[in-house]
């Protein structure tokens, strides 16, 4: 598996995933900050970007799971055993799964702006499950969803760009038509990552669940305040899976790290220099 991969930095080592309908470069401001005392990667994740786009019959090959082993094998492959890991959105469930998986590479853990899986599907009811229509559409059986996609790529990619940014100034043309032209060639791999989230990402997070799996890492997680509107308490369902908490509430849209940057970079190296125990 061939994942494109931004390196840049020295110091101890960070891996950022990206979100959706992103590539690594969401990341390009944090990591520019970060890279003064971290070695940072940026990867495309498998099926986005310009990495490997394989195609998925079985439904397993854009599982978090698989999706994680690509992270730890990437890392591994640039010679750090152990390394710091932050994801966005798509990339926060690859992190969140590593982090169960990979307890013994996967030194801290910050995840942006989305809920375990598990725990996503539900809190999702009712009318006000309607702000996460992609989830259901994706979720269909092979076919139909990339049909409709693919007749419409910038309208579909392009209305989460323009619906999720509090600051549209944060996503530049440039940028957009970067992340536009992205998604218009990954869509059966955009489609699969999706899938696999309402099936055997589901499977794997309930048998984590009943086996009473926790991440055992320092975790920080930043996120809009979704609960709110949705009826549910985000920070209580991240401290079922995270002993060793940070939760914040952020006031910015959830491209938070390209709206953020500097509050981003600044919780990064607040993680990095936690410890082991403990909440807040």
């Amino acid at each position: 598996m061939a994942l494109n991969t931004a390196v840049g930095g020295t110091g101890s080592p960070i891996v950022l995933l990206h979100g959706f309908p992103q590539t690594h470069l969401m990341w390009r401001h944090v990591a520019a900050d970060l890279a003064a005392d971290h070695t940072v990667i940026c990867p495309d994740l498998r099926g986005y970007g310009d990495s490997d786009k394989p195609a998925d019959p079985d439904g397993t090959l854009y599982s978090k799971r698989t999706m994680a082993r690509d992270i730890v094998a990437l890392a591994r492959a640039l010679g750090h055993e152990r390394f710091q890991l932050a994801g966005h959105d798509r990339g926060a469930l690859v992190a969140f799964r590593a982090g169960l998986d990979h307890p013994a590479a996967v030194t801290h853990l910050a995840c942006l702006d989305v809920l375990p899986t598990l725990d996503m599907w539900q809190v999702m009811r009712g009318r006000s499950a309607a702000v996460g229509f992609h989830l259901y559409l994706m979720a269909q059986p092979p076919g139909l969803p990339e049909e409709l996609i693919a007749a419409a790529p910038d309208a579909f990619f392009g209305h989460f760009l323009d619906i999720w940014a509090q600051d549209p100034a944060a996503v530049p043309a440039d940028v957009r038509a970067a992340y536009l032209d992205a998604c218009r060639g990954a869509v059966p791999s955009i489609v699969a990552d999706y899938r696999a989230s309402a099936g055997v990402d589901v499977d794997h997070d309930q048998a984590d669940r009943d086996a009473g799996r926790q991440l055992v890492m320092p975790v920080t997680v930043l996120q809009q305040d979704w609960g709110a509107a949705l009826g549910f308490d985000a920070r209580s369902l991240w401290a079922a899976w995270a002993p060793d908490l940070v939760h914040r509430a952020v006031d910015h849209g959830h491209f938070m790290a390209e709206e953020a940057p500097e509050l981003i970079a600044g919780e990064l190296r607040a993680l990095a220099g936690r410890g082991t125990g403990g909440s807040a």
